[in-house]
């Protein structure tokens, strides 16, 4: 296996696991906010491993700079897109959840 194979899985995988890492965080968290949180940042790291892996992958100029687009695009739009959310859900009434359980 060549260098930059065991280079292209080791991102790869890792990408894999904070993609998990944020699937449990979604699951964990108690309330709407919180979940985003996890969300939005293992979304734009996970995508960044796993597109990094893919560019290590292929020789072809075209594709590595198309891969980096797409990664660039990611990066400005997955956290542009949870702040829009997070912003319509308070501007819908939708409170956080206070230290005792309850929501505000």
């Amino acid at each position: 296996m060549a260098p930059l194979d065991i280079a292209s899985a080791v991102l790869l995988a890792l990408g894999c696991l904070f993609a998990l890492t944020g699937a449990v965080g979604i699951v964990r968290m108690p309330d709407f906010y919180t979940r985003l949180h996890p969300a939005g940042k293992s979304d734009s790291f996970a995508q960044a491993l796993i597109i990094a892996g893919l560019m290590l992958q292929t020789s072809d100029p075209l594709i590595i700079a198309k891969l980096a687009l797409i990664s660039a695009l990611l990066f400005v739009t997955s956290p542009t897109a949870t702040h829009a959310i997070t912003k319509a859900a308070h501007l819908d009434g939708l409170r956080p959840i206070e230290d005792d359980g309850e929501s505000r």
